[in-house]
């Protein structure tokens, strides 16, 4: 008999002593009752039907260190019938666990919406929708992309054709939906979609349009799940080109499809279907590993556009569980000068607490003060269009900081004019250590304080400084 046909039975064993054990267990009012080995480890039913592990008989919750899996901030049962489906414990993923925020920054409406459900026993569904021209298609979205999942479900078991299916059918059903108002500004209405599904608790797929961002921490380290469609990737620009649409840039270096829509892909957005807008999903499966993934998170461009994934990774492992780890998220997004709607959906999976991303402790403050002062340096530095095309936060980064850090520069460099005109102007260019970011402010006031110590001329006018709002 060989080690691996061995390794099979002997699982096979232990799963099915393990379901007699179970099955033998009988519910109790008391806070333990009968007790039972399984896997080296003692099983207790307490009254409120749920199994806790104590491999020291001490009544105390045992981690999930004891199977292989690592968990000692969330108590959870494991999942029995994936469990002995996939020969190796899995943690169940409670509804009740997962941490959402969604604030709605500088706009009038929050046009993001976010769902978390259960579409089957086995099988968890969780959305983020940022919606754009109006709430309609993000409404629609949140109430009805669910349906289409258990349509589609009902004639296939792939996940990832049920997905494509589902996205097609909700963006044919909210043309529909929008043609009955009569109202050609309801039809320019659309929605980013991030669904990510997990079934068996092991088996995630995830589909997307958009730039909504879903993203797994495994080890401490981001993992993306999700490609943003937008016309700067070169393969979707090539696609709206390739059926009659067209790339604009404005003039924060920003891309649109015809002048007018920042992504390529979308539920809604009617108006710009015949020019290569689309709705279908890129979609992906995973397999999850509860002994290294901590978490799933599901962003909208509120947050995602200011906070790479790996300081999203930082910032939620910091923090004790997933809803405040979600409020956490969404405070640093308005701090940061977010002015769009910023929603998150953490779903945690086994390894949650485990993996510290970093060596760096997380601090809002400290966090705070390296974006906006050192980062944005550089930003400020090259503010070329061909740069905005090429960085993934900076026009927005860039806008979000902008003032205030002119303002703080401004008055640093107010301070020390007066002793610059005593000594000279090329001493103090000399002598003052500014940050390349205030090139523009040196070159303004070189020029003003020329003119001061000149004094006005007849054949050229006097020039006068505007300050910035």
């Amino acid at each position: 008999m060989s080690s691996a046909v061995l390794q099979n039975l002997m699982r096979c064993c232990r799963s099915t002593l393990a379901r007699q054990t179970f099955l033998s267990v009988r519910s109790s009012p008391e806070t333990s009752a009968t007790s039972g080995q399984v896997f080296g480890v003692l099983v207790t039913r307490q009254a409120s039907g749920s199994t806790r592990y104590d491999s020291d008989s001490s009544d105390r919750p045992g981690i999930w260190d004891s199977f292989g899996i690592w968990d000692n901030r969330i108590e959870e049962p494991i999942l029995l019938p994936s469990s002995i489906k996939y020969g190796k414990p899995i943690p169940q993923v409670s509804l009740s666990r997962v941490g959402s925020a969604s604030v709605l920054g500088l706009r009038k409406q929050n046009e993001d919406r976010l769902r978390v459900a259960c579409i089957h026993d086995n099988l968890l569904y969780f959305a983020v929708f940022d919606g754009h021209g109006g709430p309609h298609a993000a409404d629609f979205c949140y109430t009805f992309m669910e349906k289409f999942i258990r349509d589609a479900l009902e004639e296939d078991d792939d996940l990832e054709r049920v997905l494509k299916k589902a996205f097609l059918g909700a963006d044919k059903a909210l043309h529909t939906h929008l043609s009955y108002f009569n109202n050609a500004s309801f039809m320019t209405a659309g929605t980013t979609a991030t669904v990510a599904m997990l079934r068996d608790g092991m088996e995630l797929v995830v589909g997307s349009v958009g730039d909504s961002r879903a993203l797994l921490c495994r080890k401490g380290r981001a993992k993306k799940l999700t490609k943003d469609h937008t016309p700067e990737r070169k393969d979707e620009r090539l696609r709206i080109q390739s059926l009659g649409g067209f790339v604009t840039w404005n003039s924060l270096g920003q891309a649109n499809v015809n002048g007018r829509l920042a992504m390529t892909r979308s539920i809604g957005d009617f108006h710009l279907k015949t020019s290569g807008v689309i709705a279908e999903p890129d979609t992906r499966w995973f397999a999850v590993q509860h002994a290294n993934d901590s978490f799933l998170a599901l962003t909208t461009d509120g947050i995602n556009f200011l906070l790479s994934d790996q300081e999203i990774c930082d910032v939620i492992n910091q923090c004790q569980n997933p809803t405040e780890a979600a409020d956490v998220i969404a405070q640093q997004a308005l701090q940061y000068g977010s002015e769009d709607n910023a929603t998150i959906v953490i779903v945690p999976l086994g390894a949650w607490g485990k993996h510290q991303s970093s060596s760096n402790v997380y601090s809002i403050s400290r966090s705070f003060a390296s974006s906006g002062r050192t980062k944005n340096y550089r930003l400020f530095t090259t503010c070329s269009n061909s740069w905005y095309r090429t960085s993934p936060h900076g026009s927005r980064r860039f806008l979000s900081h902008f003032y205030s850090e002119a303002h703080l520069l401004l008055l640093k460099l107010l301070t020390n004019v007066s002793a610059a005109l005593k000594s000279g102007l090329q001493n103090f260019l000399k002598t003052l250590k500014v940050s390349s970011a205030a090139g523009c402010y040196v070159e303004l006031f070189q020029k003003t304080s020329l003119n001061h110590m000149e004094g006005p001329q007849d054949s050229r006018p006097n020039e006068t400084i505007q300050k910035p709002n």
